[in-house]
């Protein structure tokens, strides 16, 4: 049961051959007894998911079923869930339970999903390690001693572990991607402004933008089928029609001009990494593919730009908790400055107040121009790269992350060292393009990741090309050993 996609599922359901009760107790007991062991969960709602998997099964009996009526997933920890804590991994909101959903869980209860549980991440979805979460690091289930990635470490662990079929995720600069790629799972970043951010906690606002992530290109069309959508309460959502992404799975890749910046394979780039993603590019050019090299001239910038514009945005964001509203209040303050200070210095962890003091210094009276502005101006050349390169391709092909999964501690005491885990995953964030990373390979027994960038609103035909190179291969259905 566990090894079964979403798909599977739900035909499974339809088919009578268990209910949702069911399918839910058996994923609540696997989580139950084996979450110990990578600590992918700081949730799980045993009593709310039995509840919903209940009148799941009502609905199904009235004939009334959605494709995901009945389904187990998870959220990421950082989306609003009305009645269940939203912590963000932090001491900050260790206690925060929102008064209302947000619009991406909204929408999975109107589909009659079962929320199982909330994943942990790193601390308000800053850290490529999920080393930083409050409730404490998460193991990757292809090695105990490694990092899943981050932020959205603990989804894609669960997902790794076979805890649960899907969850949700958010992309800032690589936190659907990276992890996806170090776990052997499938995960999404939509163009932003796909995918509504009313209720997901923000991080950087003009970057944040909340994905699908699962085993397989199908189910996450699946779940995008349901995310996406105009959101009239999210001045950044953008109004335009959502396709059935499940309906253009099939079609053959014929034609689909992929091109293969030749800064995402330069002479650094890990051997053995290089040559499982070549393999990867050589199957997709069996199947139809016409492949041509291009050039992203300005991609050695995207780290230095996303490491001055994103702290600067969440300075701003991360200024709302201040002790007094809501969210951690250090005790017997002397006076108001004093409330603000010890609040926040014992509230956010070492991470999160390197990025908030880097980003204040950036936006400070006489270094805007100088830090600020100037990211913004190298944003627009590295947009500028991609639309010159997609004039000639349909798609970008190349490595998620520069290595597979690493050790942890390995790269804790070097921030800029972690920070060049995203590397080639920064600069669709910077440009709101949508990306994919799906199981390509293995390096040393663990997981590759193959990066698909797509044009604005073309996750059908990322998903498309995701859908029939997974049917091509087999890296998508690869376990981590005594799963």
């Amino acid at each position: 049961m566990y090894n079964k996609t979403v798909s599977e599922l739900a035909q499974g359901l339809n088919a009578g051959n268990y209910s949702s009760v069911e399918l839910t107790r058996y994923f609540l007991d696997r989580i139950q007894t084996l979450d110990s062991k990578y600590n992918a969960f700081i949730t799980v709602c045993e009593e709310s998911a039995l509840a919903e998997a209940t009148a799941a099964d009502a609905r199904r009996a009235k004939g009334d079923a959605a494709p995901w009526t009945g389904i187990p997933f998870a959220h990421k920890d950082i989306f609003c869930t009305e009645g269940v804590a939203t912590t963000c991994a932090s001491k900050m909101l260790a206690n925060f339970v929102p008064p209302y959903d947000a619009t991406v869980t909204r929408k999975f209860k109107e589909a009659g999903a079962v929320c199982i549980g909330k994943t942990n991440m790193d601390e308000f979805a800053m850290g490529s390690s999920n080393e930083s979460s409050f409730f404490g690091k998460v193991i990757n289930p292809w090695g105990e001693n490694l990092v899943p990635g981050g932020s959205s470490g603990g989804s894609a662990a669960a997902l790794a572990a076979r805890l649960i079929p899907a969850a949700t995720a958010t992309d800032t600069g690589g936190s659907i991607r990276q992890p996806a790629a170090l776990c052997g799972v499938t995960g999404l970043k939509p163009t932003y402004g796909r995918v509504s951010r009313l209720g997901m906690i923000a991080f950087a606002s003009s970057l944040d933008q909340g994905g699908p992530m699962a085993r397989t290109a199908e189910d996450a069309a699946m779940m995008l089928n349901i995310m996406a959508g105009y959101d009239p309460l999210d001045s950044t959502s953008i109004d335009q029609n959502v396709p059935d992404y499940t309906g253009t799975l099939n079609d053959n890749l014929e034609g689909l001009r992929i091109g293969l910046p030749k800064e995402f394979f330069r002479d650094d780039l890990n051997p053995k990494m290089k040559a499982q993603i070549e393999a990867a590019v050589k199957e997709l050019e069996k199947l139809g593919a016409k492949i041509k090299e291009v050039s992203l001239p300005h991609t050695h910038l995207s780290v230095p730009a996303y490491y001055v514009i994103a702290p600067a945005e969440c300075s701003a964001n991360l200024s709302r908790f201040d002790g007094v509203r809501y969210g951690y209040r250090c005790e017997h303050p002397e006076d108001l400055e004093d409330l603000y200070t010890r609040s926040r210095s014992e509230g956010f962890g070492d991470e999160v107040k390197r990025r908030i003091m880097i980003g204040t210094y950036a936006l400070s009276a006489g270094y805007y121009d100088a830090y600020y502005r100037k990211a913004q101006q190298v944003r627009r050349l590295i947009k500028n790269d991609f639309v010159a390169a997609f004039n000639d391709v349909d798609l970008i092909a190349g490595p998620t992350t520069p290595t597979p999964a690493f050790a942890s501690g390995s790269k804790t005491d070097d921030p800029v060292q972690m920070y060049l885990e995203d590397i080639f995953t920064i600069s669709t964030n910077l440009a709101g393009l949508p990306a994919i990373s799906i199981p390509a390979g293995e390096v040393n027994g663990l997981p590759v990741g193959l990066q698909l960038i797509g044009n604005y609103f073309s996750e059908a035909r990322i998903l498309n090309a995701a859908h029939q190179f997974q049917n091509a291969t087999d890296w998508h259905t690869r376990t981590p050993a005594n799963i």
